[in-house]
């Protein structure tokens, strides 16, 4: 075992030459999706509704530089869009990744009610694609400067991104193997019977034991799924799984467009030689010269590929580390969130809160009873009412919005209640503690109360 790991991570092996037509049949279908996502938002309405109606954005702590852009946000959105289209077709290819990622990152830091872990993954990959030569194949790059064709790059260029979907995979395999997951089928316990109105399987969602059934079938194929990605002769197999997966969780659960996301960038496992011939295909139907031909390899600048490889190795072993920070706090992560978000950790809870906040002038005794409504809206108070860090913002806004109405000193305190995976609802935080005093951080927040009860698991 040992030595199979070190002839994978062996220089030998991560330069050993693959076709480029994997990689840029990677771009192509990444970008279009990306592409697909902003046409859909914008034609939806939910620019206007997500980042301009709100009247306050609840932000990402130490990325609180970043703000609300008000109509100007449809130039954003426009911009990220773009960039998709041209980062699909090859066109100005570094300009198009930079720009697109960077873009795409400022939309979803803007408001933390909006995080999905597949805005995070989209992130995560073209801050990879921006290093990676995926404009060599079949690109309008390619056309523009035929010299920059390459029909081969190193293995580690793809396997990058096999990585990050592998470490995607397990990771949210290894957040199911909880006791609440495991043991209780929650929360699909819940969530599957209200399904039931499905055709054909509708009736099945109502048995206890399909919830069962989809829990540990859920786990095993996010921890396995990615090996058996890897191996030749199981691939075909595995990817009809990720379809069938995919498309199952797609019309169960309202997830957007994470399903398709995973099902398309899963084709990165396949051997590159048959989108090679692929290519190769097109090429003499079309008689296109942006297809990569002969035997070229393209090869990195020594120092830009020594830079490249400690940037990915800082950046993967981040990647490894970060999600099992949960552990430096001794609460029940799924009860104080401490550490969940950012850690591939998807649809493991049903969360309800209620949340009622009295702003209290100390000098004058003066209190007020506030309606969240006046403040946020509908999805950032469902939001608000179970995570800490939430809370916090939301009681300091308060703060600062009552002294500007007057109050001289306004002490902020909440009564909460939250129900975690069907159990009774329960106090959440602190009624006695003054929250506007309260400040976020990496520290465990003393305020929130004890959970009472211990959910087994990593």
């Amino acid at each position: 075992m040992v030595t199979a790991l070190k002839n994978i991570f062996s220089k030998e092996y991560l330069e050993k030459p693959v076709y480029s037509a994997s990689l840029a049949f990677f771009r192509i279908a990444f970008g279009l999706m990306l592409f697909g996502g902003v046409v859909r938002f914008w034609l939806k309405g939910w620019i206007d509704e997500l980042y301009i109606q709100p009247k306050f954005f609840f932000q990402y702590y130490g990325f609180e530089f970043i703000q609300p852009l008000g109509s100007l946000t449809y130039t954003l959105f426009f911009i990220c869009g773009l960039c998709a289209l041209t980062f699909a077709l090859g066109l100005f290819y570094r300009i198009s990744v930079i720009v697109l990622f960077l873009s795409f990152t400022y939309i979803e830091l803007l408001d933390k009610t909006n995080y999905l872990n597949h805005y995070y993954f989209v992130s995560l990959v073209l801050f990879l694609m921006i290093w990676l030569p995926a404009h060599v194949n079949f690109s309008l790059d390619g056309l523009r400067k035929p010299a920059l064709l390459k029909r081969q790059v190193p293995l580690w260029t793809t396997g990058s991104i096999r990585l990050m979907l592998g470490i995607v995979y397990v990771y949210a395999g290894l957040a199911k193997l909880n006791s609440d997951w495991l043991l209780e089928a929650m929360p699909l316990r819940l969530w599957l019977p209200a399904r039931n109105d499905m055709p054909l399987i509708g009736s099945l969602l109502n048995e206890v034991w399909v919830a069962y059934f989809f829990s540990w079938f859920g786990a095993l194929y996010d921890l396995t799924i990615p090996f058996f990605l890897l191996n030749k002769k199981t691939r075909p197999f595995a990817y009809l799984t990720v379809i069938a997966f995919h498309v199952m969780t797609s019309a169960l659960f309202p997830i957007g467009m994470f399903p398709y996301i995973m099902i398309l960038s899963t084709l990165i496992f396949f051997d590159s030689a048959t989108i090679d011939t692929l290519f190769r295909k097109l090429s003499e139907k079309f008689k296109t010269t942006a297809i990569a031909k002969g035997h070229s390899l393209f090869h990195f600048a020594p120092l830009t590929q020594r830079f490249i490889a400690y940037l990915f190795v800082v950046f993967f072993s981040f990647q490894i580390i970060f999600p099992w920070r949960y552990m430096l706090y001794q609460d029940e992560l799924f009860w104080t969130e401490e550490g969940y978000r950012f850690s591939w950790r998807v649809m493991l809870t049903e969360k309800m809160g209620y949340a009622q906040f009295i702003v209290t002038d100390k000098a004058t005794g003066q209190k007020v009873i506030v309606n969240n409504n006046d403040f946020l809206t509908k999805n950032q108070e469902k939001m608000m009412s179970t995570q800490a860090d939430f809370i916090l913002q939301f009681a300091h806004m308060l703060e600062k919005h009552f002294r500007q109405q007057g109050m001289t000193e306004p002490e902020v305190h909440a009564q909460i209640y939250v129900t975690l995976n069907g159990r009774r609802s329960r106090l959440f935080a602190d009624t006695t503690v003054n929250l506007a005093k309260e400040y976020d951080s990496f520290k465990h927040k003393n305020w929130i109360l004890d959970f009472g009860e211990r959910i087994y698991g990593l």
